[in-house]
């Protein structure tokens, strides 16, 4: 069983999977594999280069990812072009590190699992939610970044209702993180349960 991991910024997904990984669940974080994917002189690199020529390419040879972030939030056909090299080798990626792994199930975490309409992918969504304040509260401390830097990833972004009609299972991370490890435990034993009861 493959689980979708999907929030919005600052939500709490990535310490949500830490738990998961805790309890002995295999996690896989698709957004490294999707940095890792344009690696300078791996395959996906080299198709970066043919899509976009050396634009992007400081004189370290590696992709200047803020000019492209930057220009990604303005210019949608860049985004698309560079979903088409990335999205395909992450999920490869993924396949291969689930088939190497013997976890009961697996929890993959996608921070945009709506926008990319890729929730067919899973056999369930679990989605991680909070309210937009302590989104923005909690991701202008993590990344040192300010309020409208953290709004405008939002509003690139699914909103929080738009997330929350594609979820099977939801996390209410506004909490304490000992009532969301006692969360993660209860849903993790659903799995479980649901893992015996498909066999």
């Amino acid at each position: 069983m493959i689980i979708g991991l999907t929030g919005g910024i600052g939500s709490g997904k990535s310490v949500v999977a830490n738990i998961f990984n805790t309890i002995g669940i295999n996690t896989i974080d698709a957004d490294s594999l999707a940095k890792n994917a344009l690696n300078v002189d791996s395959p996906g690199y080299k198709q970066f280069i043919n899509t976009f020529g050396h634009d992007y390419i400081g004189l370290d040879k590696k992709i200047n990812n803020s000019k492209l972030r930057q220009e990604i939030f303005i210019n949608n056909d860049l985004k698309t072009s560079l979903e088409k090299i990335i999205h395909p080798i992450v999920r490869n990626n993924i396949a291969k590190l689930i088939s190497l792994s013997n976890s009961p199930y697996h929890i993959v975490e996608v921070p945009l699992i709506y926008e990319t309409n890729s929730s067919k992918n899973y056999d369930r969504v679990l989605v991680v939610d909070c309210d937009e304040d302590l989104q923005i509260k909690r991701a202008t401390k993590r990344d040192s970044s300010n309020e409208n830097e953290i709004r405008n990833i939002m509003q690139n972004q699914a909103t929080r209702s738009q997330r929350l009609s594609i979820a099977d299972d939801i996390i209410d991370n506004t909490q304490s993180i000992e009532s969301l490890r006692n969360t993660v435990t209860e849903i993790h034993n659903f799995y479980l349960n649901l893992l015996k009861e498909s066999s």
